[in-house]
């Protein structure tokens, strides 16, 4: 009998809180930008929010790792907008 488990590709969209920079900075790994900010310096860039893809065997799994996330422990993400989707990736 396998012990192996299915794993499924899930994109998470997580914007941030308007208010949320200042957080954001505390524990800076990166962030989605709109486009009038491409020419600005990475610190004058509007920050939108996090995309991110996970491997994981259900959409729980993704949500127990996220809601452990610093971004959303220090209320950088915005709880009630982010969005966890299957995914399915053209080439792997």
């Amino acid at each position: 009998m396998s012990t192996e488990s299915t794993e499924y590709l899930f994109a998470v969209w997580a914007p941030d809180y308007p208010d949320a920079l200042p957080r954001r900075l505390e524990s800076w790994g990166g962030a989605m930008v709109d486009e009038a900010s491409l020419p600005s310096s990475v610190t004058a860039k509007k920050m939108e929010g996090s995309v991110m893809t996970f491997r994981a065997a259900s959409l729980e799994e993704v949500k127990s790792i996220i809601e452990r996330d610093i971004y959303w422990t220090g209320n950088v993400w915005d709880k009630e907008k982010l969005q966890i989707k299957p995914f399915h990736a053209a080439k792997q």
